[in-house]
């Protein structure tokens, strides 16, 4: 039987990028192979929790949230200051307060105590920066410390949006004629407290917050301010104003004369009289002293 003469079949030879190919896909294969176990057994990517630090808060207010939301011993985050690393203005000193901003802040199983501290003051340090603050602050001849200084006073006293410009007006109108700020919540931030009732002993004490007995603004901020602190602080309502007294929640009165001044705190103390809360002597500027707590209202700055 014959058979026809068929010439010997050639093997399929690989290119070069044919093997590389076909290596390539079999690592893949055996990595995905591996990889899908621990994909369909692992862990879920970890939510982060949320921290939030309301305006006006002071900063050992802060600290301690921090301590609670990481359960940490009290006292850690203020010991992790000198080492975390701030980036905060030379006249600072390496004092954060009225640089951790206000704001809800991520917050993982990984998150310490100096990341959370460095986070807050970097937003604080952008939003001085955002151009209206700058701006605003040149404007004035203002450093950004002075800015977080005078809107930290600002978010201690206003009650509301429209009175934060007036507050700021206050402030600049008596720094323009060299007067004493009278603030009755530098007085409560020497003293550790927060109240509208500060007796007449109280605004001689000896400290640099005492805007009774020394000129100009505090050396430090007072609290926490917000962006919308900073924007009344470089940005005031026009107006004549050197005082306030909020008489009851949501009444604030503004007055270019003392006389006028002390009408408003007298219907203040009436008012407090009735509900059986002790008077004001209504010697300083204005009041509204919330910054760690509600509104409240009384007859100097608070």
């Amino acid at each position: 039987m014959r058979h026809e003469y068929q010439p010997p079949r050639r093997r399929s030879r690989l290119t070069r990028r044919g093997r590389l190919a076909l290596f390539l896909g079999m690592m893949l294969a055996i990595g995905a192979a591996a990889l899908f176990p621990l994909l369909r057994n692992g862990d879920a990517p970890e939510k982060p929790r949320q921290l939030t630090i309301p305006e006006g808060w002071r900063a050992p207010q802060v600290y301690a949230a921090i301590d609670r939301e990481l359960k940490l011993p009290a006292g850690s985050t203020k010991a992790a200051v000198p080492t975390a690393g701030l980036a905060l203005p030379t006249e600072a000193k390496g004092n954060p307060e009225g640089f951790l901003f206000p704001a809800t802040y991520p917050v993982t199983s990984k998150s310490t105590p100096a990341a959370l501290l460095a986070y807050m003051v970097d937003t604080a340090n952008r939003k001085l920066a955002a151009k209206a603050v700058a701006d605003g602050s040149k404007a004035h001849g203002m450093t950004p410390y002075q800015t977080a200084t005078l809107a930290s006073i600002i978010e201690a006293e206003a009650e509301s949006r429209s009175d934060r410009g007036k507050v700021a007006r206050v402030v600049h109108n008596r720094l323009a004629r060299s007067m004493p700020l009278q603030m009755d919540s530098t007085i409560n931030y020497a003293l550790g407290r927060s109240t509208v009732d500060t007796k007449l002993s109280e605004t001689r004490i000896d400290s640099p917050f005492n805007t009774y007995e020394r000129q100009g603004l505090p050396p430090t901020p007072i609290d926490s301010p917000g962006l919308e602190a900073m924007t009344a602080a470089v940005a005031p309502t026009p107006g004549d104003w050197l005082f306030f007294v909020t008489v009851k929640p949501g009444d604030t009165r503004f007055s270019a004369t003392y006389e006028e001044h002390r009408k408003h705190v007298a219907e203040f103390n009436r008012i407090r009289a009735g509900a059986g809360a002790g008077a004001s002597t209504g010697t300083g500027s204005g009041t509204r002293e919330a910054a760690a707590g509600p509104a409240r209202a009384g007859s100097r700055a608070g």
